[in-house]
């Protein structure tokens, strides 16, 4: 599971797009900020154990979008989604993203692997 380019594979869609590029930004900058903000109003104002694990959920799932966020923030620059692409079969990988991006419904998996990317290309890059 590669983060970066479920991001820039929900960007492109079948089109590529600048209207969207635009709309999959807001919808992941949303998620992160909506998610989040329901997520600790449920922790903060909720007394019974399951109302605090629905929180606990959604404060996780809504973290998934951050690094997404981050992707396609620098998928955003002129150029940089078509050389993410380059030499990809675009409908294969829509297709293998389509269900992988089913991760964002597990708390901080999204997190989890974009770290362990970042590890990896900073190793990679030593």
């Amino acid at each position: 599971m590669n983060v970066r380019r479920l991001a820039a594979v929900d960007m492109h869609g079948t089109r590529g797009t600048a209207r969207r590029r635009r709309i999959i930004l807001a919808e992941f900058l949303v998620g992160v900020v909506a998610m989040v903000a329901l997520g600790i109003w449920l922790l903060a104002s909720s007394s019974s154990l399951g109302s605090r694990a629905i929180g606990l959920w959604f404060t996780g799932a809504g973290l998934n979008y951050a690094p997404l966020s981050i992707h396609a923030l620098a998928l955003m620059r002129p150029g940089a989604l078509d050389a993410e692409l380059t030499g990809v079969d675009i409908d294969r990988e829509r297709r293998r993203y389509t269900v992988l991006q089913l991760w964002v419904f597990v708390p901080l998996a999204l997190v989890v692997f974009g770290i362990r990317d970042a590890l990896a290309r900073r190793r990679a890059a030593r």
